[in-house]
């Protein structure tokens, strides 16, 4: 499909001086009718077929732990799909990081495709940059609903003002860290903030905002695919834990301490 034919994931789409001030504010925002209709219908089935055909989890969800319970997870499938890679690659969603991180440009980290399955579990409470070796918090995950996404799919919720508040940030998603965030969160007065998605909603949070995602109590799946963003001058750290070592060796390899990452992986994807 050429640009010309393609449905629409290029042009820029509206963002008030507001929104980018109650983003930094809150530590996400959700923004409505970011995506049509035809680029869901476009891209959807795509991504969805790849992520069953790539999908390694196939025990049945009573056999699993709570993270394996929470979605079938699938990553960096761009790498793998040109039609996913055009979708990743859009510059709607790169222009919209970048002006929300209020950096020159943003570059890819990695994407990843969360399929919370009928009776899938809960997403524990967690902060995303845990898992990740770079040089600072200019980082930003487009989530985005392949389908309009009701409190029965298990939405995903936030503590509104959270990347602010470190306690926690040593914990990797866990029925741990669900317990002791949470009590965190409530006792230090961060809201919840929990809302369905519609149909081409997109909500965007940093990698230091606590957030989770409730059960999917529905018959159907919960069809998710996530983009993380990175500042174009991100630079690598040395890992203060085994999570940050893997992603190193996985989604940065060739990277080296203290120098901007900038891998066949990590291209750029948007420069104002």
């Amino acid at each position: 499909m050429t640009a010309a034919t393609r449905p629409d994931i290029d042009s820029p789409h509206p963002l008030t001086a507001d929104q980018i001030a109650q983003f930094r504010r809150d530590g996400y925002i959700k923004l409505k009718d970011v995506l049509s209709a035809d680029v869901i219908a476009r891209y959807g089935p795509v991504i969805t077929a790849e992520v069953h055909r790539l999908n390694t989890m196939h025990l049945p969800i009573e056999q699993r732990d709570t993270y394996s319970k929470a979605f079938l997870q699938v990553m960096n499938i761009w790498t793998k799909n040109e039609t996913v890679k055009e979708f990743c690659f859009g510059k709607k969603l790169t222009r919209l990081a970048a002006a929300l991180l209020g950096v020159s440009g943003v570059r890819m980290y990695h994407d990843q495709a969360l399929y919370k399955e009928p009776g899938g579990g809960i997403t524990p409470w967690h902060a995303d940059q845990y898992y990740w070796p770079l040089s600072n918090a200019n980082t930003v995950t487009a989530w985005i609903p392949l389908q309009a996404t009701p409190m029965e799919l298990g939405p995903l919720a936030f503590a509104a003002g959270s990347h602010k508040f470190e306690a926690g940030r040593e914990l990797g998603i866990s029925d741990e860290s669900e317990k002791e965030i949470s009590r965190s969160m409530r006792e230090h007065n961060y809201p919840l903030h929990e809302t369905p998605y519609d149909l081409g909603e997109v909500s965007f949070h940093y990698g230091w905002t606590f957030h989770r995602a409730g059960r999917n109590t529905s018959d159907r799946p919960r069809a998710v695919v996530t983009i993380i963003y990175m500042d174009e001058d991100m630079r690598l750290v040395a890992p203060k834990n085994k999570n940050q070592q893997t992603d190193w060796d996985t989604w940065m390899p060739g990277a080296k301490l203290g120098e901007p990452i900038a891998t066949p992986l990590n291209p750029l994807l948007y420069r104002g």
